[in-house]
This record gives structure tokens, C-alpha cells and sequence, in this order.
């Protein structure tokens, strides 16, 4: 499979460390603000957000797990059945700032999906939307991150593909043509 780097190891370490001092300068005390991940890979950035902000703040963070799986506007019209992940929320979002995060922002449809799906835990003051990679130009939705680690222009087909060292073995970030990916 033919792929493309965006980000190395180093970029991404980089990358996630100007992520989180953003939202340090952005939110300072971060007792009235929570972080959730997107199930499934927006866990993986989240993991390392939390892992530099609690290192920098000497404090610990209120973060969550979000799936979406049944808030998805695609969820009966696969052939094969998806597969749910964990919710991991055991704390109210209400009057909270909430920073919702996931791995890439390609057509809007999934953190639309993590807006409704937020709903079930109360009404937060504001919701943010951090990203590690934008794709740009294929938006259905007019949705738009506050927080992003890089932006791409990419084809329609081609995929960006975020790997971690804890599952892959190396934290990169590739682009990988679809015919490649499947092929």
C-alpha cells in the first residue's frame, strides 16, 4: 500500500503538544471544561491531550468516551451491521464547556452525529471542536473546528489514515489513494 506521510512521529508529537497549549491558553482552569472523544479513534487523541495537559497543569482532567454509533445518519443503510463502541460519560455536561474531539474531519456527518449524541448528558455552555487532520473541500455539513493539528486538500479518493503506537506500533499520519487502501 502506497502512502503518503503527513505527519511523522515527530510532527505528531509536535502537532498534539500545540493542540493542547492552545487549549490552555483557550480555557486556562479547566474545572468548568470537559474533554470527550469521539469513539473510535478520536479516543487516541484525546489520550494524548489528556496525557500532556494533566502533565503541564499538575491537575487532573474530566474527560469522556462518545459513541456515536446510533446517532449516525448512515446507521441502517449499511450492508454490514456497525459494531458500537463504549460510552464512557459518568459526569453531567450541563452548563460545561465541552471540547469534543476526533482523529479527522472529512464530511461533517460524524460530529454532527457527536453533537446529538452529547445531548443525552445535558445541555453544555459551549461546545468546541478540536481535530488532528482537517480534510478540506468535501464538507456536507457546515461544520467547522476550533482546534486543528493539520490541514489537508485531499481527493475524494483518498483516505487519511491515522496510525498510533499503541495499536500500530508508530504514531503517523498518512495519505493512502482508496484504491490502495482496499487493494
Amino acid at each position: 500500500m502506497e502512502k503518503r506521510t503527513i505527519l511523522n512521529s515527530k510532527h505528531l508529537e509536535i502537532t498534539l503538544r500545540r493542540l493542547a497549549s492552545q487549549l490552555k491558553e483557550n480555557h486556562q482552569d479547566f474545572t468548568n471544561t470537559v474533554l470527550i472523544g469521539l469513539q473510535p479513534k478520536g479516543i487516541f487523541v484525546l489520550e494524548r491531550i489528556k496525557e500532556i495537559l494533566e502533565a503541564d497543569l499538575n491537575q487532573e482532567l474530566t474527560c469522556g468516551q462518545l459513541d456515536i454509533t446510533f446517532y449516525r445518519d448512515d446507521f441502517r443503510r449499511r450492508e454490514q451491521p456497525l459494531i458500537p463502541s463504549v460510552t464512557n460519560i459518568d459526569f453531567i455536561i450541563e452548563d460545561k464547556k465541552v471540547v469534543l474531539i476526533d482523529d479527522v474531519l472529512y464530511t461533517g456527518r460524524s460530529i454532527r452525529s457527536g453533537l446529538e449524541a452529547l445531548l443525552a448528558f445535558g445541555r453544555p455552555k459551549q461546545v468546541e471542536l478540536m481535530i488532528l487532520v482537517d480534510r478540506q473541500f468535501e464538507r456536507h455539513l457546515p461544520i467547522q473546528a476550533d482546534y486543528i493539528g493539520k490541514t489537508v486538500n485531499t481527493l475524494t479518493s483518498q483516505v487519511v489514515l491515522v496510525e498510533w503506537k499503541q495499536n500500530e506500533g508508530q504514531d503517523q499520519v498518512y495519505l493512502v489513494n482508496q484504491e490502495d487502501k482496499n487493494g
